[in-house]
This record gives C-alpha cells, structure tokens and sequence, in this order.
C-alpha cells in the first residue's frame, strides 16, 4: 500500500514572498514530510511580483525549489490573475498545466492553503481530474467575500465590515453594479462547492464564512501548529523598566503601520519607549505610502529603529531584549503567527481590540487590548505598559505555549482519512 499523498497549495512561497500562511504551509509540509506514511508536496506560485525573472523550463510554468523533488514553483503572471473573479485569464493554466500536474502527482488529499494568483477554477478542476481525491481548504482571510483585498474593511473610513452583501459592496465599489456582486458571489460559491472540508484558524472568522453562507457541516476551527526554534528567546536583560516593543510581519495600511508609527509620536516624551521595526514586504507598498512612512521614520528617530526583514531562524535573537510584541492591524486579522511566536518565548501583546487578536490575546491576562485604528489609544496603552514592570511580569506569567505542530499533524491526518471515506461513500451512492 502506497504513502499517503497529500498535496498542499498555496499562493506564494516563503523564500520568495514571507508572510504567515505562506511560512505556515511550509512548516505543515516540512512536518508532514517526518509523519510515517505520508508523502507531501507543495506546490506553490510565484509571479513576475515576487520573482525577479521567470524559473519555470520552457513551455512548462513549473520548476523545481532548493533541489526538493516534492516542492515546486508554478508561474502565473500577476497580469493574467482577475482580482474581481479570483481566476486566471490564462484558461491553459487549468485545463493543460494543472491538469497534467494534478495527473502525475495523483494525490489522494489536496489541502489547499490559497488560490490566489491561481485561481478559484482550480477547485473544481482538481474535481474533474481526481474525483475520488479529498479537498481541503484553510481560509486565511476573506478575498472569497471581499473585493477591498479580503480585508472586510470599507473603503471609506477604515470602517469595518462585518459581513458582505451585494449591497453593502457596491457602496464600497460604487462603479461595480449590485448585480455583478450578486453573480461574484455566486462563482465564487460554485466552486467552493467542490471543498469537502474548510478549515478556519480562528471562530471570528468561521463566523463570517457561516454568515456568507458555508455550511456549518462543512467548516471547522483549527488553529495553526507550529514548528518552534529548538531555544526560547531569554528575559530582556532589563526587566525594571520594560520598555522595548518589537513589530514583526509585513508594513502595509492594514497591518496598522501608520497606526503604530503615529502612536510612537504621541508617546509623552518622558516616558522611555523604543519600537522595533522587523518588518517586510515594504517596496510591495504603493509609492505614497512608503513615502509617508519613511517621514514617519525621519520624524521618530531615536525611538523607532526600522530592522527590516528577517529569517525565522532569527527570532530568538531579535526577541532577546525586547519585553512587548506590537500586533496594530487595523482589519480583523484571522490567527496572527507573531502571536504564537511571541508568547513561544514569553512575550506579552499589545494588540487591536478586533478579531483574531482579540480571539488569542486575552486582555489583562497574556497581553493588553487597545481600540483598533486608534493612534491616541495604542499611545496610552504603550505609556502604561512601558512605565509597569509588575503589570508586564504579570502578563508574562499568564502566558500559555502555543498549539504545538505535532498535535496539528495529528488532527489532519484524522481528517484527512475521514474525509476520504466520505469520498468513497460519495463515489458508491454516486
């Protein structure tokens, strides 16, 4: 009997593009890769946006990565991707290039992580190739609902949303009719009907997917496992005043980079602050913003220091003499992975008082709630927990170990075999 084949998809590739589902697929993969009777592949995209020319041998838009014969690239120009429709242009993506992949691979799970870039055809694609194969699907946030990046965050205002309707996104998008919307919505769901199980790291999200219309059958929360560094980072060598704060992930509008930088300003002046900027992803900003944000930085000299990207390798030593993780996004978030990085090596978090953040940072017990999008609240709150070392040591203590991967891997290989078996019930009665 044959490994157990499970091919995982996902819409970018760490190496290429960091960003927390991307490096969450790669640790499932790289766990999985160590479980006993599974064989793994990734497959991931990369576009003209994240790689600098085209990897893929001729006439084909695969090519290997690092010399692993199970993971691969697939290039897809991001001119070609509707970002309305969530599809490819190219319509040979699907019925040539993936279909012949999905041919010699014959996995027996496709655990989908995104479709972005690739596209939503490719569900019911993998449906007519491999009808017997189980498909899986991790929702990271809401492009499948929402035009505005998937953000559900309005168009005016930074006002949040909490659930989509034809209506309400033409108002966001006045020059696309209500009846466009309503047909979006209704590709967009025919092919997610071809999913046997949706999974969602965090209840605030599988809230707004059972409002959009996912059936409570077929969705479930499952929180991301993680593969920790082998050492945690050591208390900051000074605790009596715990004053250095460390942002890491992507800067961009809705990560709350303006937020937070605006904060810094309006620290009192007496009060020793310092943020940490490790952040990435910043020359993939529009032109404005990372204009306004290198003033911002001009201006916070002193008090900001901007670090840049980081490997993963590092955060041991990037967290060593920081005492605060800063998590500022202004939109719901879904299961931030700074979060489990943090409290793996004794952080406490500051964070908006919205979804997943509010989910997994309990206020006044492992970390400390400020009003999302607001510059004014996220100031007091860095005056009060830099200025309260027993305030910080207490929420240290309150600090629990994140999910760890290996009870991950377990839960999906259970759901894996179950929802086989329902394939097979669903081939019999068929």
């Amino acid at each position: 009997m044959r490994d157990l084949r499970v091919l995982y998809v996902a819409h970018n590739h760490p190496t290429l593009h960091p960003g927390g589902a991307e490096a969450y697929s790669l640790e499932l993969y790289e766990a999985m890769r160590e479980q006993p009777g599974v064989e793994p592949v990734l497959l991931a995209r990369i576009g003209s946006n994240v790689a600098r020319r085209r990897v893929a041998h001729p006439g084909t838009p695969f090519s290997s990565v690092n010399d692993d014969p199970n993971q691969y690239f697939v290039f897809t120009e991001t001119d070609h991707f509707d970002f309305f429709t969530l599809t490819s242009r190219d319509k040979s993506l699907y019925s040539r290039h993936l279909t012949d992949f999905l041919l010699a691979q014959q996995p027996d799970v496709v655990h989908l992580q995104h479709t972005h870039f690739i596209g939503v055809d490719l569900l019911s694609q993998i449906r007519r190739v491999l009808p017997d194969a189980a498909i899986v699907y991790t929702l990271h946030e809401f492009l499948p609902i929402c035009n505005h990046h998937g953000q559900m965050v309005r168009t005016f205002a930074d006002e949040l949303c909490p659930e989509a309707s034809p209506r309400r996104c033409n108002e966001c998008f006045p020059e696309i009719s209500p009846q466009s919307f309503f047909l979006r919505e209704r590709f967009v769901k025919g092919h997610f009907a071809n999913v046997d199980r949706f999974l969602a790291p965090s209840a605030q999200l599988m809230d707004k997917y059972l409002r959009w219309g996912i059936g409570s059958e077929r969705i479930e929360v499952e929180e991301y496992g993680r593969l920790m560094p082998d050492r945690r980072a050591g208390d900051p060598a000074q605790v009596k005043s715990p004053t250095n704060i460390g942002f890491f992930g992507q800067l961009s509008h809705f990560k709350g980079a303006e937020v937070m930088m605006e904060a810094m300003a309006m620290v009192d002046p007496d009060v020793d602050a310092h943020l940490w900027l490790n952040g990435a992803n910043l020359e993939l900003q529009t032109q404005e913003f990372q204009e306004e944000f290198a003033g911002l930085q001009e201006q916070l000299r002193g008090r900001v220091t901007f670090r840049g990207p980081y490997e993963h390798s590092e955060l041991p030593k990037l967290m060593e003499d920081l005492h605060w993780a800063l998590i500022p996004s202004i939109w719901w978030e879904n299961s931030p992975l700074v979060i489990q990085e943090a409290f793996f090596h004794r952080r406490p978090i500051i964070c908006s008082d919205i979804g997943g953040m509010a989910e997994k940072v309990r206020d006044g017990v492992d970390g400390l709630h400020f009003r999302g999008g607001d510059p004014v609240s996220l100031a007091r709150t860095i005056e009060r927990a830099t200025t309260n070392p027993r305030l910080w040591r207490s929420l240290r203590d309150g600090i629990q170990d994140p999910y760890p991967m290996d009870a991950h891997v377990s839960k999906l290989m259970g759901l894996y075999e179950e929802t086989i078996e329902q394939r097979k019930g669903v081939a019999v009665s068929a």
